[in-house]
């Protein structure tokens, strides 16, 4: 499974694009809102980061300024995906976009119907909300499950991205039922790095070190 950050913070991504994990990024109006500097500034530094999908959602909600708006965002560098939400007009502008070349992350989708009309109009990615699901009280998880499994089958090359991961469980569960990708908080990143006795280990290993080069130097 692919790992993407979601985020636009270009701080975090720089940091874990260091770490040598990324494949993608994913952003979205509520993320942007929270940085400072012109959205398609950031864009263009996200592309230099990281070498893979690069997720730009649109605001506009009619057919004919989503696929305008769609296709400045793409314009902005090759590997921008221009994201579309679950809709009539939606499904409309990814079919036109995606008839000339640009590719489609169509974002908040929950069933797998929804998933299937996705894929039928040339969706790229689909994004499930896993933790929105949560919130509801459904399990996000297994909704999940049963659009991969829908889609698996299909006769599409849509990939399925993760979204709204809340934890690394998350993360865990969505590789384990073969999502292709999961686009994950830096908050989350840190989580999956860390573990008690990872930290423990590596403390007594370096005490060992240290006490060995202390032997020798008597």
């Amino acid at each position: 499974m692919k790992l993407f950050i979601d985020t636009a913070d270009l701080a975090d991504i720089e940091t874990i694009a260091g770490w040598g994990v990324l494949q993608g990024v994913t952003t979205n109006p509520t993320l942007l809102g929270k940085v400072e500097g012109e959205a398609d500034d950031i864009y263009r530094r996200v592309c230099e980061l990281v070498d893979g999908p690069v997720s730009a959602e649109v605001v506009a909600d009619a057919r004919g300024d989503m696929i305008e708006e769609g296709k400045r965002l793409a314009a902005i560098h090759e590997n921008i995906v221009v994201k579309l939400p679950m809709s009539a007009e939606g499904l409309s502008a990814t079919s036109t976009l995606a008839a000339e070349g640009i590719r489609v992350n169509m974002t908040l989708v929950f069933t797998p119907p929804q998933a299937l009309l996705a894929a039928a109009s040339g969706a790229a990615f689909v994004s499930p909300f896993v933790g929105r699901f949560d919130d509801i009280g459904h399990d996000g998880l297994e909704c999940l499950r049963t659009i991969v499994e829908a889609l698996e089958p299909s006769m599409y090359d849509t990939e399925v991205i993760t979204a709204s991961v809340r934890g690394p469980l998350h993360v865990t569960e969505a590789a384990r039922m073969g999502a292709h990708i999961a686009t994950i908080p830096p908050k989350v990143f840190y989580q999956m790095l860390q573990h008690p006795l990872t930290a423990a280990g590596i403390e007594t290993f370096t005490a060992d070190a240290e006490a060995r080069k202390a032997r020798a130097a008597k």
